[in-house]
């Protein structure tokens, strides 16, 4: 495998948008204010480079089906891309189909994963909802992974689903928004510790900057968050996410990146490798660089996960 994978980063949960081509409605109001413009990956790029990062997942920001053949073409062009997240209707009784659909189109061989923004969901157990458990039956079936946006009162349903799928791994993303702005701990925790109490589930350590007070957070405001995740999942179900561009709300990419690795920094070096590198290798199938070799080598490995070589 190139891109010196031993050494380098996969940042495992990232965005892009142009607003001029389609609208965030989720930016609204002043404190979101300094995300409303277009964040691209050719601003992405260099920051992530001089940081070390040698291969990304790129994920969904809103659920319209319209983005994900469009991230999937940016995948295909790009040499940092290496795994897509998109989003599908899971409540379709087309699911299957729609996933087959993106996979025969440009770039398809780049999807890795479905995501849905279930925390803005009213309904607390809107996963369990019979037609979204066909649908994330249909992702298990397709061989992709299902990345999990949820608030900590979502958590339990969360787990109940992944209870009833274990053939579908289920990735936790934002270490499932923990208070850490208030400083509470449980019931958060107690939920997290749950949903790891299953094998199928993998966990990001992404997203926690903007969830503390997002003006004057320290390492140590988040320390409590990370201990318990990487207790919970440890570092092999453990992996690193910048949450680029919604980061900068809190903190630059730079500061992302060496505060995760502050926050690991009592782990052992193979250890420290699972959770930038060998947990979204394994979990998304990707390979941490954009050659065309590598890119089929990914491919194979998703395709296994749909045949006997699983």
């Amino acid at each position: 495998m190139a891109g010196n994978t031993a050494e380098g980063v996969i940042d495992a949960h990232h965005h892009v948008w142009d607003l001029s081509h389609r609208d965030q409605d989720w930016i609204t109001g002043r404190e979101l204010a300094p995300l409303r413009r277009d964040f691209t990956l050719a601003d992405l790029e260099p920051e992530a480079r001089a940081a070390g990062v040698t291969a990304t997942v790129l994920v969904q920001t809103i659920d319209v089906p319209e983005e994900t053949p469009e991230f999937l073409a940016l995948a295909q062009d790009s040499d940092l891309v290496a795994g897509v997240v998109g989003w599908t209707d899971l409540t379709s009784p087309d699911t299957a189909r729609a996933l087959a659909a993106l996979r025969e189109g440009p770039g398809g061989e780049h999807l890795v994963g479905i995501r849905h923004q279930v925390q803005g969901e009213t309904d607390p157990r809107w996963l369990m909802r019979p037609d979204v458990l066909r649908g994330l039956a249909a992702v298990a079936e397709a061989g992709l992974v299902y990345d999990l946006v949820v608030r900590p009162h979502q958590l339990a349903a969360a787990h109940e689903t992944a209870r009833l799928l274990p053939g579908l791994t289920f990735v936790l993303g934002h270490a499932g928004k923990p208070p850490i702005a208030s400083g509470e701990l449980r019931p958060w925790a107690d939920a997290v510790r749950l949903l790891a109490s299953l094998p199928n589930t993998v966990c990001k350590l992404s997203g926690m900057v903007t969830e503390a007070d997002r003006d004057q957070w320290s390492v140590e405001d988040l320390r409590p968050y990370a201990d318990t995740v990487l207790n919970a999942f440890g570092p092999r179900r453990l992996m690193f996410g910048s949450d680029w561009p919604v980061c900068r709300l809190a903190a630059p990419y730079a500061e992302v990146i060496s505060t995760a690795r502050e926050l690991t920094a009592t782990l052992q070096p193979a250890e420290r490798h699972e959770v930038f590198t060998g947990t979204a290798l394994r979990t998304y199938g990707l390979t941490a660089t954009g050659s065309p070799a590598s890119r089929a080598a990914g491919s194979a490995i998703r395709a296994c996960r749909r045949s006997p070589c699983r």
